[in-house]
């Protein structure tokens, strides 16, 4: 794909309003919106777990058009308290969701999630299919076994060695059949330096992985110790806990749900975070669904060419 055919980014819309929901008595969840208060209304859900957003996290919205809404997921980003893992599931950030909505008064919106935010996006779309008028999805996730053994036991590890070692030597060997259940034990340690270490090589060895050419800034970002633990603890937890979904080809088998939501999937064909099978085995059971696969491309949102493949996506469900 040439430049000349990419679709830039928007300007990062300013922030209209925002504040912090108190969901239970232990979480505050961040919110914000911004764009065109009278445009059409869009969710963006990050990834993740625990990844949070940003102002860039707005720019694949027209912000004439489009009433913005983002929020930070318990437990990261500016939602408090910082890293807590207590009440946070699937299930209550698809209830954050909902809470978020009647607040703000929207009867229908449009749900943007990429890697994690694919997983939430879906979950809650078949929780709540009449409250969703498009979904576009990126980097497909759905959390089965597979996926988490492909990314953190062995398989991306072969694509990407070098980025491996680092994660893999911080656990001994005599650990090393479940890597996920031996940095579980370091990221819950009682010890917050056992806990920054845990978190910062699990990390960084994402970060070092999201792009089909790595980000240096991207990885140094990932490293971030407040950013690290969040993000390392919260999906540790998820992961674990199999995404608190009954079984686990759930969010397959309820496809059936929102089967008459228009969604447009874009997957990197080289993603080795979230390969290009789970998308596949997704557009299988939702053939409805428009699957572009973005020829030169990892993982990451603000690759070019997904980036524009996002833009071109967000522009056509406002005509």
């Amino acid at each position: 794909m040439s430049n000349k055919a990419l679709n830039p980014l928007y300007p990062a819309a300013e922030v209209l309003k925002s504040g912090h929901l108190q969901v239970t008595q232990t979480h505050q969840v961040y919110w914000e919106s911004s764009g065109n208060p009278n445009g059409k209304p869009v969710i963006f859900v990050h990834g993740g777990p625990g990844g949070g957003t940003s102002a860039q996290t707005r720019r694949f919205f027209n912000p004439d058009k489009y009433h913005i809404i983002q929020f930070d997921q318990r437990g990261c980003g500016n939602s408090t308290p910082h890293a807590c893992l207590e009440d946070n599931t699937t299930w209550d950030l698809t209830s954050d969701m909902e809470t978020i909505r009647e607040m703000l008064g929207i009867e229908q919106w449009q749900v943007f999630g990429g890697s994690w935010g694919s997983t939430l996006a879906l979950a809650y779309a078949e929780k709540h299919p009449q409250r969703v008028s498009e979904l576009v999805l990126r980097g497909i996730f759905l959390l089965r076994k597979q996926e988490l053994q492909w990314f953190y036991q062995a398989g991306a590890s072969r694509i990407f060695p070098d980025a491996w070692q680092a994660y893999l030597e911080h656990i001994p060997v005599d650990e090393r059949h479940d890597m996920m259940a031996a940095y579980q034990r370091r990221l819950l340690s009682d010890d917050k330096e056992v806990q920054l270490a845990a978190a910062e090589r699990w990390s960084v060895w994402e970060g070092s992985t999201c792009h089909l050419y790595p980000d240096l800034q991207h990885i140094e970002d990932t490293a971030d110790p407040e950013f690290a633990l969040a993000f390392a603890r919260i999906e540790n937890h998820y992961f674990m806990n199999d995404g608190f979904f009954t079984h686990e080809n759930q969010l397959l088998d309820d496809i059936d749900k929102i089967r008459h939501i228009p969604t447009i999937i874009i997957q990197g064909r080289y993603d080795v975070v979230c390969p290009m099978q789970t998308a596949f085995d997704l557009h299988q059971v939702f053939p409805e669904a428009e699957l572009v696969v973005v020829p030169d491309a990892g993982h990451s949102a603000f690759e070019p060419a997904i980036a524009s493949e996002l833009v071109k996506a967000t522009d056509r469900f406002i005509r």
